[in-house]
């Protein structure tokens, strides 16, 4: 499937958030460090609730180690700067969602190293939506586009 990956969260409550995202989605998280909390933080903790315990998540220890430890898979970075729809990309499997810090995305070095990138558009003039709604739209078109969602009847 694929798996979610924050370059150094600075807000512990979006973190905990995309965290509880991925536990009821049954995807791994990924923290590239070094993030702006720890992850005992209490407000960390009060938005992951109990859901926390129940996420996959590994933290590397720098972009580099990120690199290393993803050889050979998409990181598919979320960018206001990117000029490709989100809905008009193709998500494979293995593929890396990957989002920025909330205050200042990722440098320029991993925007370039991304292998795809991707927009949410929106009106004129604003500048970004937030990182834990972000995700979850992508992530949701992610899953949607590779089958992961299957329909329930109701009884």
């Amino acid at each position: 499937m694929i798996e979610i990956a924050l370059y150094q969260p600075d807000i512990a409550p979006n973190a905990a958030t995309i965290l509880r995202m991925c536990a009821c989605f049954g995807l791994t998280c990924r923290i590239i460090e070094p993030a702006g909390f720890v992850l005992t933080d209490s407000a960390f903790r009060r938005a992951g609730m109990d859901y926390l315990d129940r996420a996959a998540m590994i933290s590397d220890t720098s972009w580099t180690t990120f690199r290393n430890a993803t050889t050979g898979r998409r990181s598919v970075l979320l960018s206001t700067r990117a000029t490709l729809p989100y809905t008009r990309f193709a998500f494979r499997p293995g593929d890396i969602i990957l989002t920025g810090r909330e205050s200042a995305g990722v440098p320029e070095d991993v925007h370039a190293a991304a292998e795809a990138r991707v927009v949410i558009p929106m009106q004129p003039g604003l500048r970004s939506i937030n990182v834990a709604l972000a995700c979850a739209m992508v992530t949701g078109e992610a899953l949607r586009q590779l089958g992961a969602f299957q329909a329930t009847s109701s009884a």
